[in-house]
């Protein structure tokens, strides 16, 4: 089917209501809850494993496994094991691809504090806590923050594979488009999926601009 800006413009006036319930299930269910679960496990992971070696190898060989599984057959094997369809195993799934890079980012980010600063926060009597939230933890947090960008992205293309499982978001209109070779139908999910990336990238890239100490800004 031949694609025109007048017919893909007609393809969103029939299914508008649809385009805009799949394209919040898309960014709250399969962008946003992931990457937020896996934030939260995946920095005090970081924060820990930057303290522990036998922490940072197991949790990075860990977030390094899931990374290597081809996303439809991690989406088959959470099947497997019980997930059952729909949004349930894709946003598993999309936790676990997120794991990685915020996690790596976040031991990166702190062990790559200069040891000088350390010292010094030491020689002041400052508690080991005290160092990790007024030391470490703001000088890491440009690289944390990279890692979380990263994620976001990922998970937003990976998700259009989330309606083979019948996971929703706009992978349903590609699905649909390609079963049906409508290219109108294919563009209607893809380009949004293509423009909420690189929107999510820019918002999250002046959110860590704007919450980077003032001197650690580039």
């Amino acid at each position: 089917m031949e694609v025109t800006l007048s017919s893909l413009w007609a393809t969103y006036l029939e299914r508008s209501a649809k385009f805009w319930l799949l394209t919040r299930e898309h960014f709250l269910l399969l962008v946003v809850l992931p990457v937020t679960m896996a934030a939260a496990v995946a920095i005090p992971l970081g924060i820990l494993a930057s303290k522990q070696r036998w922490i940072q190898v197991t949790s990075l060989a860990f977030a390094n496994l899931m990374q290597t599984i081809p996303s439809l057959a991690l989406l088959a094997i959470l099947i497997a094991l019980g997930a059952g369809i729909g949004n349930k195993p894709a946003i598993i799934a999309l936790f676990l691809y997120s794991l990685l890079p915020i996690l790596r980012n976040t031991y990166t980010g702190i062990k790559n504090v200069d040891n000088a600063l350390l010292e010094a926060a030491r020689g002041m009597g400052m508690t080991a806590t005290q160092i990790l939230i007024m030391v470490e933890l703001p000088l890491a947090f440009p690289v944390i923050m990279a890692g979380i960008r990263t994620a976001a992205v990922i998970c937003v293309g990976l998700a259009t594979l989330a309606a083979f499982v019948g996971g929703g978001g706009l992978g349903d209109f590609i699905v649909t488009g390609l079963g049906m070779v409508n290219n109108n139908l294919t563009l209607l999910g893809a380009i949004p999926a293509a423009v909420m990336a690189l929107l999510l990238d820019y918002i999250l890239g002046k959110l860590e601009y704007w919450l980077t100490p003032r001197g650690l800004r580039i």
